[in-house]
């Protein structure tokens, strides 16, 4: 049996890279998907997947409005009348030095990054205790735990998520709803292949696995958390970088 199957799932940030990894993964394993995205391209990513015979379907959502979480929640409920699974996988980047960053950037970081978690724990949790069975798994980062320079506002943004968990966990345990993050590593997005490829070079020689993480590697990091196997795994924060372990 598909270790999903039958359940309901939505991935948030689900339209390119890492996302789109999960989405992929999720619906081999029988979940019907809900991709969210504030992205046009979602529709396509949905389509790209249906065509593979995934049972998947594109809601245009901005996670930071408490508004479009909530109307596209409900009508997944309408018509599913569950939610088994959520994965907060939605994040923005504004790299920049912090003398240089500006208050917008800061804002914008964390209003996607983490109000997002409050929003949609908020909308979902309530259907997940009703059925006394839930999984929420968010993406943290590698660099929650070893910093970049420039990135002050992604990493503690990546950092919140990690306390969120340890937090949520504690709270609705009782309801059989595990709360968990995956943090991952160096891994080949659309972000990545724009870089030099001295650059990458240099990311993959301080990877012991020898190699860049991929979208698949992380949609199965995620699966393993969302399975009912995994149902005793909570507050947890799963590293995935190929034993590139931070500092």
């Amino acid at each position: 049996m598909k270790k999903l199957e039958g359940q309901v799932v939505i991935i948030t940030g689900g339209a390119r890279g890492i996302g789109e990894g999960i989405c992929s993964i999720f619906c081999q394993e029988g979940a019907t998907v809900a991709l969210w995205d504030i992205l046009d391209d979602g529709q396509e990513t949905a389509n790209k997947i249906a065509k593979k015979g995934g049972k998947i379907f594109f809601q245009k959502v901005d996670v930071a409005q408490q508004e479009s979480v909530d109307t596209a929640v409900a009508k997944i409920i309408a018509k599913y009348g569950k939610i088994d699974v959520l994965i907060n996988n939605a994040g923005v980047i504004r790299d920049r030095s912090i003398l240089k960053m500006s208050r917008e950037e800061w804002d914008q970081v964390m209003r996607v990054n983490v109000d997002s978690l409050y929003i949609t724990a908020k909308a979902v949790i309530p259907h997940m205790k009703s059925a006394k069975y839930g999984r929420i798994i968010s993406a943290s980062s590698i660099n929650a735990f070893q910093g970049a320079f420039g990135q002050t506002n992604y990493t503690a943004s990546k950092a919140a998520i990690v306390g969120f968990t340890h937090s949520l966990c504690r709270e609705v345990g009782k309801y059989n709803i595990t709360v968990n993050a995956v943090a991952p590593g160096f891994i080949k997005t659309d972000m990545t292949d724009s870089m030099p490829e001295d650059v990458i070079n240099a990311g993959i020689a301080t990877i012991p696995v020898g190699r860049i993480g991929t979208p698949e590697d992380m949609g199965n990091a995620y699966l393993f958390l969302a399975s009912r196997e995994a149902g005793f795994i909570s507050g947890h924060t799963l590293h995935a970088n190929g034993g590139a372990m931070p500092m």
